[in-house]
């Protein structure tokens, strides 16, 4: 700027600062260039009297490029009333503004001066409404435009695609995406991203491998939403690849990259890793120490979870409602009863942040685990607002892991009267009857079941062989190595047994076969386990380890907090492959995630 500024005083000294192309040139440099002076070019805009359409054009888009839309806006206006009229570029700025400020009436304004004046069928302006209307999520008006254009880019095309995701319609998306003649990085992470967010996280890494294979280089946007997708289907081989992309390409590791990853490890289970990259970050925010805090305390490490709070305060970033579900469910986890009630009480009287219901169910659930029902039940009784399935959930889970059956049913009838009472609260009840042995009253519940049509969300689980991402649902027979996996499953008790376990280190509910298919778990070896002492189940896990072959690494993660119940099948799993003769190394690294319901 130092040098612009001496140049600026030779043309006042001179005189040519009148001339409005000498005066354009300064001003772009000023307001366009990173290297400028916004500020500084709207000042000589401001005092030059001798001004031209493209003067008027570059300060417009000065302010859209900042971000500055509404200026932007407002110095249109003072345009028009000077008698210059836009053209094609004033109207892509204009879009462009309308579009971050979500102004679909104005831009409809636009549109009708647009076609007035003629400029509508020009590229910019038709990839501008196109792009506005997208925003808006006018997908009606913006596929017209689209189908009615005459020369589409890969600009047009991009925009309608991200148009058609952004509103969840990823189907047609996806549609136009194999249609499209030409494809860049951003077009692909369009795509990419539209699948993240609906959840399809097998199609979010089938395409970003085919962006691989067409040698498309991923951009910011497509490394994490497939980051996201490794995250959530427990795909680590691919998790660290992409990491490895991002360290040999040099690329910024902000915090949007940065969390990303360490959300991705975390939930993988690689919490070393996780903790490395979130140390390597220049710059951590809420969602970076969010994602850490609920890893640790999803493998067991609250005390550490705890410490990040700490270090959070000491880093000048406030927690928020998120954070203190997190640290709450570390000492629910870990039964730090006094820690967590402090804490609770810190969020308002610390922080100002007051309690939602999700913070009262994790206090339920810290005191319910500890069997500290009656006080969990004042909780529920006391809390200011309305207690939903969640909290209710949670001291119907405490209920069943204490064999509480009376206060297990008056939970269930709360979350009938609620019209909360979905599949997964009825076998919760029917485990804590097992538990109990009163079969006859689990019949009952199963046959009441039936007549009502309630059904349990079928459990989705993902194992991950050699970098490829298995699918097993609940009840699915159609997986081509089924007979194997029925056959493993069946002969996996006899060798259970062979290692003196007995029936009753076996859960319960395993004998118990006449529930349908869709209640079954997806891990496809038990129903649901109604053992109630949590410590004979960790001690499985123990035993079992001590068991398998030498070097043989086991990596298990489930998004569930009934860890009884889900480990079980993996355990039992990865202990068949020690000496079943199609298996032997079919199974002995793998990563586990379970999406099934719990408390």
């Amino acid at each position: 700027m130092t040098h612009i500024k001496q140049i600026q005083s030779r043309l006042i000294v001179s005189g040519t600062i009148s001339d409005p192309f000498a005066a354009a040139k300064l001003i772009a440099f000023c307001a366009i260039s990173h290297r400028g002076d916004l500020s500084h070019g709207y000042n000589l805009f401001r005092h030059l009297r001798h001004r031209s359409t493209f003067i008027w054009n570059t300060i417009i888009r000065a302010f859209v490029d900042k971000n500055r839309a509404s200026k932007a806006l407002s110095i249109y206006k003072q345009m028009v009333q000077s008698g210059f009229l836009p053209n094609n570029y004033t109207f892509s700025f204009l879009l462009r503004a309308c579009a971050e400020l979500s102004e679909c009436s104005l831009g409809l304004i636009y549109h009708a001066q647009a076609i007035k004046l003629g400029w509508e069928s020009y590229d910019f302006v038709q990839n501008g409404l196109i792009h506005l209307y997208a925003t808006c999520s006018c997908m009606d008006l913006a596929f017209k435009l689209f189908d009615s254009s005459l020369n589409r880019d890969v600009i047009t095309w991009t925009a309608v695609i991200n148009g058609f995701v952004k509103s969840g319609q990823v189907v047609i998306a996806r549609e136009l995406f194999d249609k499209m003649p030409e494809k860049n990085e951003i077009s692909w992470s369009a795509m990419i991203t539209g699948y993240a967010q609906v959840g399809s996280f097998k199609e979010v890494l089938e395409l970003f491998n085919d962006m691989q294979i067409a040698g498309i280089k991923p951009n910011h946007a497509g490394l994490v939403g497939a980051l996201s997708a490794c995250a959530f289907l427990g795909a680590l081989d691919q998790g660290r690849w992409i990491h490895a992309y991002i360290d040999k390409h040099k690329l910024k590791l902000d915090i949007v990259l940065g969390t990303a990853l360490v959300d991705m490890y975390a939930k993988c289970g690689c919490m070393e890793a996780a903790c490395r990259v979130f140390d390597d970050m220049p710059n951590r925010d809420v969602y970076a120490f969010t994602s850490l805090i609920s890893g640790l305390a999803n493998h067991g490490q609250s005390a550490s979870a705890i410490e990040l709070l700490t270090r959070m305060k000491n880093e000048g970033v406030k927690p928020n409602e998120v954070t203190f579900i997190c640290i709450l469910s570390a000492c629910s986890r870990m039964g730090l009863v006094e820690e967590g009630l402090r804490i609770f009480e810190s969020m308002s009287n610390v922080y100002g942040i007051e309690p939602g219901v999700e913070h009262y169910g994790c206090i339920v659930d810290l005191l319910g685990r500890v069997g500290m029902l009656e006080q969990a039940k004042k909780v529920v009784r006391e809390m200011p607002m309305e207690p939903d399935s969640y909290v209710l959930g949670a001291l119907l889970n405490a209920c069943r892991v204490h064999g509480d059956v009376e206060l297990g049913k008056e939970m269930v009838d709360g979350l009938v009267e609620r019209s909360l009472d979905h599949g997964g609260v009825h076998v919760l009840l029917s485990n804590i009857y097992a538990s109990a042995n009163q079969w006859g009253y689990v019949e009952k519940i199963r046959k009441g079941m039936e007549e009502k049509n309630v059904k349990k969300v079928p459990g989705c689980s993902l194992i991950e062989v050699d970098g490829v991402v298995c699918e097993f649902k609940a009840g699915n027979r159609t997986h081509v190595l089924m007979e194997e996996i029925i056959l493993l499953s069946m002969v996996t008790d006899k060798h259970l047994k062979s290692h003196w376990f007995d029936d009753d280190v076996v859960p319960t509910i395993m004998r118990f076969h006449a529930f349908p298919k869709d209640l079954q778990h997806s891990e496809m070896i038990s129903s649901s386990s109604s053992t109630s002492d949590s410590k004979v189940q960790h001690n499985k896990l123990h035993a079992l380890i001590q068991i398998l072959p030498e070097r043989t690494f086991l990596r298990g993660t489930t998004t569930a907090t009934n860890c009884k119940e889900k480990f079980t099948p993996v355990m039992m799993f990865s202990l068949s492959t020690v000496w079943a003769p199609w298996g032997t190394t079919w199974l002995q690294k793998f990563s586990f995630m379970d999406n099934s319901f719990a408390s």
